[in-house]
């Protein structure tokens, strides 16, 4: 079984934890796409890799900041990549020329702005190249459904990188509902928010080609999808505050958080209804002790769930930083006992593990893509309703109004 080659597109934080120059302040100050896929070269689960961005001016600077933060912290991992642009070029177009240096049955990862993640992916799928995106999968409930009729013309696997679905206690949490011991589903409620400080990453985009619903709402709209695979989201209803992002800079259509409640209904005809409610926000505290807030309460007929991912029992206090949850369950970044890295079980790297594993399979005549659907990864096809979701949540706080999600002969639409 040969190794994936991969091409890593985009170059920021997620990718390479380098943004505006510097390394980054937040939970991911080394990335983690490209620490991910270096280790699993040395595992070697992954071959050739490459990485590609808008400006081949950052890539020295790159190269610089993973060889002093992984290389030489890693016992000697290899962190080399081919690159696209060339260092002194500038090319917003530069993914399509580091596509075509690939063969088909190679893989993408796609971690840029959600409004560029349509074309990029579907440059590539044409190509008959798997492809990684990062949640949301696209925007648009359209460019969702051509990517997956594209995807099934090229035998493609297109996976979102859902990793909360491989959290632990996430995961236990789905499966309770998926077996049934929870009854018939009723409720869900969910909550997820970064610091303020975020907001210096992502004012380039934020509010301009995407919001906080799309990058953090996702995360449990998927989750919630992937539990009640028998229900269908009907209709969705926006609500959002605003002022906080504006004040640090943020363009005017910047909300600070946004709430979205959703009807549900079982699609066996049995009239039995559900509701989610999901928040997410942006604007949190500076200083509350965590990246990321978040939490779920899961309502069935027969039982509930509740589940605080935000301080995992775990509390660092150092004079500087002052009270600290730490998560180490998505990314562990300590060294063993040989140097080399030992985040293997991080479920931000068992997300990866899936997708490469899903390509292998798919190449060596293994599993179909229908399997891979089966086997409820995060796939085009099982990202669909929270596909639907995110935008009628978006077109609900740009129309002031409900909108309704219909879904028919297999074909989903909004109105």
């Amino acid at each position: 079984m040969a190794p994936l080659n991969v091409c890593m597109v985009g170059t920021g934080e997620y990718t390479t934890g380098f943004v505006g120059g510097r390394q980054s302040g937040s939970d991911k100050k080394v990335g983690v796409v490209g620490l991910t896929l270096f280790d699993m070269r040395r595992r070697g689960k992954v071959g050739k890799l490459s990485m590609v961005g808008t400006s081949g001016n950052k890539f020295p600077a790159i190269r610089e900041h993973l060889t002093k933060n992984i290389t030489q912290v890693y016992n000697g991992l290899d962190t080399s990549f081919d690159s696209f642009p060339g260092n002194e070029d500038r090319d917003p177009e530069a993914y399509k020329k580091a596509i075509d240096a690939l063969s088909p049955g190679d893989a993408i990862t796609i971690f840029t702005p959600d409004s560029t993640h349509y074309p990029i992916a579907l440059y590539a799928i044409q190509k008959k190249i798997h492809v990684m995106i990062t949640k949301p999968a696209v925007k648009l409930l359209s460019e969702h459904q051509h990517l997956l009729e594209e995807s099934r013309k090229n035998n493609v696997f297109v996976y979102i990188e859902h990793h909360k679905r491989y959290d632990p206690t996430y995961a236990d949490a789905r499966n309770r509902a998926l077996k049934g011991s929870l009854g018939e589903f009723n409720y869900f409620y969910s909550y997820m928010s970064q610091p303020k400080s975020q907001l210096e990453t992502f004012k380039a985009w934020a509010g301009k080609e995407s919001d906080i619903s799309y990058y953090l709402n996702s995360h449990h709209i998927d989750v919630n999808e992937s539990m009640v695979p028998e229900y269908r989201p009907t209709k969705i209803t926006g609500s959002a505050s605003k002022g906080i992002a504006t004040d640090l800079g943020c363009v005017p259509e910047t909300e600070d958080t946004i709430t979205l409640l959703v009807d549900w209904e079982k699609k066996d005809g049995s009239g039995r209804r559900a509701t989610g409610v999901y928040t997410a926000s942006w604007t949190a505290p500076q200083k509350a002790g965590v990246h990321s807030n978040q939490y779920f309460h899961y309502m069935g007929s027969k039982g509930e769930v509740r589940v605080n991912q935000a301080k995992r029992g775990y509390e660092v206090t150092e004079d500087e930083a002052g009270l600290t949850h730490y998560n180490p369950f998505y990314m562990a970044y300590a060294p063993d006992e040989e140097g080399n890295f030992a985040g293997q079980g991080g479920y931000g790297y068992v997300s990866f593990e899936k997708f490469v594993g899903g390509c292998q399979a798919l190449k060596d005549g293994r599993a179909t893509l229908d399997d891979l659907d089966k086997r409820g990864l995060p796939t085009l096809k099982n990202t669909i309703a929270t596909g639907a979701i995110l935008e009628a949540g978006r077109k609900s706080l740009d129309e002031q109004r409900s909108v309704e999600i219909v879904e028919k002969d297999g074909q989903w639409s909004l109105r």
